[in-house]
């Protein structure tokens, strides 16, 4: 990722997706935000693996949402995307959510101690090596349209150009290929979405 976009305001990186379609800008600009988006999903879906998934999704629809709206303070738009997501998913489910104008603020204090303990630069990079291991160990069009999508950060078109696959063939390869990950990562006590956004640095 080129050095000069960490430096870069939210804004200019929006724009200059607008004017580019770089899909690395996106990803800067996730990355810097993806722990609110996840904690907000947690908040309002009470369940870790259920924010996991919605987050993946989120981001995924960042590449669309990001070209038609004109988004001024993207922090603030990017918590009422991830609130009005998590009550979507709420209201198929039928169930009931109190909406809560304060974030609860024992759970961003035990986020913060996680995100603390995650700073022992040795530990994550046995868990990021874990997560490169658990990506080689998927089914071949598994392991290959995530790496494309999340390393590399093609879209849906560019990777059924390169693979040979349909659009169909592809999201269902990523959404099975996400929930492998998962699987395996649970098992190994690592949130996925977290490593997911270090891993595409």
């Amino acid at each position: 990722m080129p050095s000069n976009l960490q430096h870069q305001s939210d804004e200019n990186l929006i724009v200059q997706y607008q004017q580019t379609n770089d899909r690395v800008v996106v990803g800067e600009l996730f990355k810097r935000h993806s722990l609110m988006c996840y904690a907000v999903c947690v908040k309002y879906l009470k369940n870790e693996d259920d924010a996991q998934d919605a987050t993946m999704s989120i981001f995924e629809q960042l590449f669309v949402d990001l070209k038609k709206h004109h988004v001024q303070h993207f922090r603030n738009w990017l918590h009422s995307v991830c609130r009005n997501y998590c009550l979507m998913q709420l209201r198929k489910k039928t169930t009931e959510v109190v909406l809560a104008e304060e974030e609860n603020d024992t759970f961003f204090m035990q986020l913060s101690q996680f995100v603390h303990q995650e700073d022992n630069i040795h530990e994550r990079e046995e868990k990021l090596l874990v997560l490169e291991e658990a990506v080689k160990q998927l089914k071949e069009n598994q392991r290959v349209c995530i790496e494309l999508f999340y390393l590399k950060l093609k879209s849906y078109e560019e990777i059924a150009v390169s693979t040979g696959l349909s659009m169909n063939e592809v999201k269902s390869n990523l959404q099975n290929g996400k929930r492998n990950l998962k699987i395996v990562l649970n098992e190994k006590g690592i949130v996925m979405v977290l490593y997911l956004f270090l891993w595409i640095q």
